[in-house]
């Protein structure tokens, strides 16, 4: 039979502090607060995995304490606005009680079946970032050792990268003797505070209008739409998921044949193929860019991921060629995707109500890969097209797609409006993805790439 028994990790003596919010939470906090309740666990960012052989729970809890001294985000709340309508605000808590959810298995309990509900239960519930720090954390308990743990954020606490990056500090603090990992700890990380002051500093506002222009300069530039306009959705949206190891291996091939990064590759074929479906030359996307190639953000377990706008005139072209201008396109994104959001949107508000065509926004690629991992691999080696979930209606979205990555494939998980990309249309795009990276590995990627130069960051 299964136990539960809730645990608290005492912290104290930590740094302390309020300001501003930064960039990212006043973003991620403004869409959380737009959604009704039941939808706002859905900008969660999670992961759970199980524990072999084990760790003994001392050491684990130990590992989680010097956690939050190390990165400020874990024990940071977010004070709405005043009633005068003052900005969001971030308050540094010195010290306070983390609980903890411990679950001990009976003897008939599979230690990776309670782990994965307790994962779905603890991820399913909203956080209240004025009262409450943004992680949850529960724990599987099994023969005296911890078996599975389950790591629950606010969105506004860490993005996809900075989850990435405090699963392994807590890897290494766990496995305190190796040295390695003692002296990645020791590398700087930037705490929000630290970012705030920065964004609010004369610097700061120089790169954010500058980086807000070139935007504005690119939504000029590019189609007022792309697919042909639908009415409100009220149908769910589909989401698809393409798993393929041949185009995991197709990438690496053309990426090195046309000297650029892999993600460049994937970027290309989804232009290409959003243009080819909506019957048009050009492609944009709104492109999720996790920032960490700025030095001082680098480590950052923060929300520091933004968007940038790709556009791409002649998407339609040979394939070979579409990659190197896509490179070198998405470079000039990169570049141009540290900003502040809510400040653009204005802007966007301002110009949409004076008639101004802006190009269209609804279309989103985000490239996961080198973060989290894609759902267990079925371990085969053909590809398969699965529809796992359907998502309420999300206004505005033609389509979202994410790139993914397990050790045998690249998955696809596209998620779109029936109502402009029905089934048989995202079947479509995802298998076309495919067979122009794998057609290029075959036929294009033995010719040497016109232009080299240094991959952007994924």
């Amino acid at each position: 039979m299964t136990t539960r028994h809730p645990l608290e990790i005492a912290f104290s003596s930590g740094r302390a502090g309020s300001g501003p919010a930064t960039w990212g939470q006043q973003a991620i906090w403004d869409a959380v607060r737009r959604l009704p309740p039941a939808d706002a666990p859905r900008y969660n960012i999670t992961t759970a995995a199980p524990l072999d052989p084990g760790l003994p729970l001392p050491v684990l809890l130990a590992a989680l304490e010097r956690l939050l001294h190390r990165h400020d985000s874990l024990h940071t709340r977010l004070l709405p606005p005043d009633d005068d309508g003052g900005p969001l605000r971030q308050v540094v808590d010195p010290e306070g009680t983390l609980g903890i959810d411990v679950r001990t298995a009976g003897e008939r309990d599979a230690p990776a079946e309670l782990g994965a509900r307790l994962h779905e239960e603890l991820a399913a519930q909203p956080f209240d970032t004025a009262a409450q720090w943004p992680i949850r954390v529960g724990l599987v308990v099994a023969d005296d050792l911890v078996r599975h743990i389950s790591l629950v954020l606010s969105h506004t606490a860490v993005d996809g990268s900075g989850m990435s990056r405090l699963v392994a500090d807590l890897t290494a603090l766990c496995l305190d003797s190796s040295p390695q990992a003692s002296d990645e700890l020791r590398r700087p990380s930037q705490q929000p505070l630290e970012e705030a002051g920065f964004q609010t500093s004369e610097r700061g506002a120089r790169r954010d209008a500058a980086a807000r222009r070139q935007v504005l300069r690119k939504l000029r530039q590019g189609p007022p739409r792309l697919f042909p306009p639908a009415s409100d959705p009220s149908a769910p949206f589909p989401n698809a998921v393409l798993r393929s190891p041949a185009l995991a291996r197709a990438v690496e091939r053309v990426a090195a044949a046309h000297r650029v990064s892999t993600g460049s590759v994937l970027l290309a074929a989804t232009a290409a193929m959003t243009a080819r479906l909506a019957g048009t030359t050009e492609a944009v996307l709104n492109v999720v860019v996790n920032n960490r190639f700025l030095p001082e953000l680098a480590d950052a377990v923060s929300v520091v991921a933004g968007d940038g706008l790709f556009h791409l005139p002649d998407a339609t072209g040979e394939f070979g060629e579409v990659v190197r201008r896509t490179h070198a396109a998405a470079i000039g994104t990169y570049r141009h995707a540290y900003f502040d959001r809510l400040a653009l949107a204005t802007e966007i508000e301002r110009l949409t109500a004076e008639g101004v065509p802006l190009a269209d926004r609804s279309c989103v690629f985000n490239d996961t890969r080198d973060l989290l991992p894609a759902a267990p691999d079925p371990g085969n080696d053909r590809t398969t097209l699965s529809w796992p979930v359907e998502f309420e209606p999300r206004p505005g979205l033609t389509y979202a797609l994410d790139a993914l990555q397990s050790p045998e494939a690249i998955s696809l998980a596209m998620t779109a409006n029936p109502a402009v990309l029905p089934r048989p249309a995202m079947e479509r795009f995802l298998y076309g993805i495919e067979e122009l990276v794998l057609t290029e590995a075959d036929t294009g990627a033995g010719k040497p790439g016109t232009e080299a130069g240094v991959a952007p960051p994924r």
